[in-house]
């Protein structure tokens, strides 16, 4: 039987990697696809660990050779995901975690209709902001337009399966767990506890 895919997706800032990371401890059984990326390792991040860092010559030889389930430009950057390595892990049986952006989960969930995908939402504004300044790791300019290319990516919110509103770090790994073992989410595209965020977030 195949491996179920989880497809994550969230805009800069909102914490997607951390949660995901949080829910693979929390549950061994799932694998993570690891993504390869043109842009430079980060201070705390180990090639393969984080992603496969590639330059721009050998991401486009991969994505050529049809190496890439999708792909997408992020940040002046390039992001994709192996076929292969998805593959794998999925005709073994294991379930899959695919953490990318919204552009790379449509092209996902076109290749693979039956994936579950789940949109990660900060609860405000704010609280983007200072996670953004928190990471230390961009200058003001790059965080000011990751603000504002946020707000773009969040309005695509309502293309997920689930929306996971990422306020309480612990009670938002639990709404990923329930997801995973098909309890259903505590918030969805079009539900009303939905709305008073997304005013924020989109006004």
């Amino acid at each position: 039987m195949s491996g179920r895919l989880f497809v994550v997706a969230a805009p800069s800032g909102a914490g997607k990697t951390s949660l995901v990371q949080a829910l693979l401890a929390r549950e061994p059984g799932l694998a993570l696809s690891i993504s390869h990326t043109t842009r430079t390792p980060r201070a705390t991040e180990e090639p393969g660990r984080e992603y496969h860092f590639v330059d721009k010559a050998e991401f486009e030889r991969l994505r050529a050779a049809g190496e890439f389930l999708e792909w997408a430009p992020v940040f002046d950057n390039f992001y994709g995901t192996s076929r292969r390595q998805l593959d794998t892990h999925r005709e073994a049986g294991r379930d899959v975690v695919l953490e990318i952006d919204w552009q790379g989960a449509r092209q996902v969930r076109k290749a693979c209709p039956e994936c579950e995908s789940i949109f990660i939402l900060p609860p405000s504004r704010e609280a983007l902001r200072e996670r953004l300044q928190a990471r230390r790791t961009d200058s003001a300019e790059v965080i000011e337009r990751r603000l504002r290319d946020a707000v773009g990516d969040m309005s695509h919110y309502d293309e997920f399966d689930a929306v996971v509103v990422n306020e309480v770090f612990e009670q938002a790994v639990e709404d990923l767990r329930r997801i995973v073992h098909g309890g259903g989410p505590d918030y969805a595209p079009g539900r009303e506890a939905l709305k008073p965020v997304l005013r924020n977030l989109l006004a």
